[in-house]
């Protein structure tokens, strides 16, 4: 099996592209332009949005999973008899804690942004940036004294967290009006999310540059200009200081 990488410049009116750009990963297996075209690959009579990420087999030439919640699943234990990295950040004694920090998260944060940024009216852009903020405080305050949600454990509660904190202040404060605060202005995320950017291998697969072209050129009608910031100054390499946390 293989997950195909869909890196883009940014997703123009048919949809996820593996258009070539500067950094872009193409399509190495059936050389599409288009994700639709491996939907349409797996099932000719596929509709609907083609929506990333995407986990190919290319024995069975089918998607196997478009859902990241399980995906990050799959990558946890699948494949440990082929050769993966060692390690479980879904170990049986804190699933049902992971489970409980996911679905907050989630519901209010992860897929928050989202409602906040493309809400219709002002009571529904109230109904989801209340609760995410409500969220983030939450968060800043039980981290204080954890270094990672569950504890000393490093989860893949922390990791689902990790890539809305990484965006929030590059794009989600802005470009979807989640501006109460910036993850910069709390006491501990800014620190914990360093500390999970300087994990080994991770800071290798951020690229602000592809994550701020992707938002601010692909949502026309929230940014019809389509200009991207040059900001804000973020250094994710800085000491974290979380080490001595329990």
């Amino acid at each position: 099996m293989i997950g195909l990488s869909v890196v883009h410049w940014f997703m123009g009116d048919d949809g996820w592209t593996f258009a070539e750009a500067p950094g872009t990963v193409p399509d190495p297996l059936h050389h599409a332009r288009f994700l639709h075209e491996l939907y349409t690959r797996a099932d000719p009579h596929a509709t609907g949005r083609a929506t990333v990420p995407v986990l190919w087999d290319r024995e069975r030439q089918t998607i196997v999973s478009n859902e990241s919640a399980d995906i990050i699943r799959m990558f946890n234990s699948a494949f440990d008899a082929v050769g993966a990295a060692p390690g479980d950040y879904y170990p049986e004694p804190l699933r049902a804690e992971i489970d409980g920090y996911n679905a907050r998260i989630y519901d209010t944060l992860n897929d928050g942004v989202y409602r906040a940024g493309f809400a219709g009216t002002q009571a529904a852009y109230e109904a989801a940036v209340v609760p995410l903020f409500e969220t983030l405080d939450w968060l800043d305050a039980h981290l204080a004294r954890r270094r990672y949600l569950c504890g000393t454990v490093l989860t893949e509660a922390d990791w689902r967290l990790f890539t809305t904190l990484l965006r929030f202040d590059a794009v989600y404060h802005g470009h979807f009006k989640c501006n109460l605060r910036r993850i910069a202005d709390y006491a501990h995320l800014p620190g914990y999310l360093r500390d999970l950017y300087q994990h080994e291998g991770v800071r290798d697969t951020v690229d602000f540059a592809h994550i701020k072209n992707h938002y601010y050129r692909s949502h026309a009608a929230i940014n019809p200009g389509r200009i991207v910031p040059l900001g804000p100054l973020q250094d994710l390499d800085a000491p974290h200081g979380r080490g001595a946390l329990a």
